[in-house]
Order: structure tokens, then sequence, then C-alpha cells
């Protein structure tokens, strides 16, 4: 049974079933995970999950795909719906493994670092572009919100780079999988969380500015930070480390 990719959601279906096993690599499923899905498309890595986890909690939006995954294996759960608005915490999985959605890849990443706490592992397939910034360094053109985000909550396993052949249809750019596992959360990620998402909202403003910007705190009161941070009053974002931005929020307090 064909069926026609909505482009507005993103869709580029995994074909190329010699990519699973690198996904099995990276991501180490194993008898007693519980594996979080998000954009099973046509199903071909939620069976392969299947066969080798307790269970899969797949989340699909696109309810024309139903046809394609009408004959899962009884371990796994599909729920319809937007993922960036369901309580994927529900289901306490251990694991994230997807072929994410372009369009809620960035966002869906740095939402479960805090809002899926049982979730130890992560193995997703994404552009290259965003695969690049996840663990992107300071001072680099990739280093940006999510970088310090997914710093302060992991630490990279594994990188394996893919081809746009694998998909249908076929991209426009290369992909790649990125595994990741979970360190600790710093006590004020909360805090920390809203501060570096303001800094990065206007990238070629000093951080000052961009602060205030946010209504998250003055100007003033902003250099005052930085400059115990040992930090420049005209310093960007991009110059501070992950742990600079921990830093930074205690400052704020």
């Amino acid at each position: 049974m064909r069926v026609a990719p909505k482009r507005e959601l993103g869709q580029h279906f995994l074909v190329d079933e010699n990519v699973l096993g690198v996904i099995g690599r990276l991501a180490e499923p194993g008898p007693e995970d519980v594996v979080l899905e998000v954009g099973p498309g046509l199903g071909v890595l939620t069976r392969y999950l299947a066969a080798r986890v307790a269970g899969v909690h797949a989340v699909e939006l696109d309810r024309s795909l139903a046809p394609h995954l009408a004959d899962l294996p009884p371990n796994v759960e599909l729920e319809w719906g937007d993922a960036l608005r369901l309580d994927l915490a529900a289901s306490r999985p251990t694991k994230l493994v997807a072929n994410l959605p372009y369009s809620i890849a960035t966002p869906l990443i740095v939402e479960s670092l805090d809002g899926l706490p049982t979730v130890r592992r992560w193995c997703v397939m994404v552009q290259r572009e965003v695969a690049d910034r996840l663990f992107a360094e300071p001072s680099t053109k990739a280093y940006g919100a999510v970088s310090v985000l997914v710093r302060l909550a992991a630490v990279k396993t594994g990188f394996h780079p893919v081809s746009r052949n694998v998909f249908r249809p076929r991209p426009n750019v290369d992909s790649a999988l990125v595994a990741f596992e979970r360190t600790r959360l710093p006590a004020d990620f909360a805090r920390v969380k809203p501060i570096v998402e303001a800094a990065f909202a206007h990238r070629r403003k000093t951080l000052p500015n961009s602060l205030e910007l946010a209504g998250l705190t003055g100007r003033d009161r902003a250099a005052e930070a930085l400059v115990a941070l040992g930090r420049p009053t005209n310093a960007r974002a991009e110059e501070l480390s992950p742990a600079e931005f921990v830093a930074l929020a205690g400052e704020l307090v």
C-alpha cells in the first residue's frame, strides 16, 4: 500500500533496513527497556525495536498511516497525537529511539531532557545540521541553546552519518544518528533553561541585552553577573560554556 508523505509534517520514511543495525548498536535495546518512538511512520523501526525490548510506546500524528501500523506486535502501544502536547512521561520510557520528524526534532529533544526523567539513553535520527548542534563547542557557528542544554544533561556516546538515500521521499539534506546518555541534570536546570534560551534568542546582541529583551533581568544586573564570572559585560551567548550558564543563573538569583 503506497502512502504519500506529508512534507508539512517533515515526513521522510526510513526504507533502508540496513540502518536498523546501526540504530541497534547505538541504542543498545534490551529486554527490560520501554522505548519511546516519536514518528513511527511505516513502522519499520517500530517492529525492529519491538522484537528486542519489553515495550514500545509509539506516537504518531498522521492518522492516514493507520493501515501501515495496524499489525504492530502486541508489545507496541500506539498513541495518536502531537508528541509536543502529549504526556510522554506516562509510559515511563527508559530510552528514546526515533527517526524524528524534522519539524519537531529540536524542541522534542530539549523538552525530553527534564520532561522525561526516566529516559537514560537517546538515539535519534535528525538532520545533519541538527546533529552537529547537539554537542557543539562554544564559540562555534553550530553552538546554540540546544548545545548547552543537551551537554548539561548528557554525554555523547555515538554518532553515525546517514545518507539521504535511505529515506522516501529523498530529503534535500543528509542526516545523522546521534546517541547520548543521561548524566545528571543540574539541580537548578529549570532556572538555567529559560536563561539559555533567552540568551541565544538574539544571537548577535550582547548577553545582557538579550536577557533584558526577554524580560528575565535588567541589563545592568546581567552585566554584573558576567563580571562575577570573569567575563566582559559585552560577552555574547556563544562565548559561555554550559557550566558558565549554570553559574550565571546562580548569580542572577
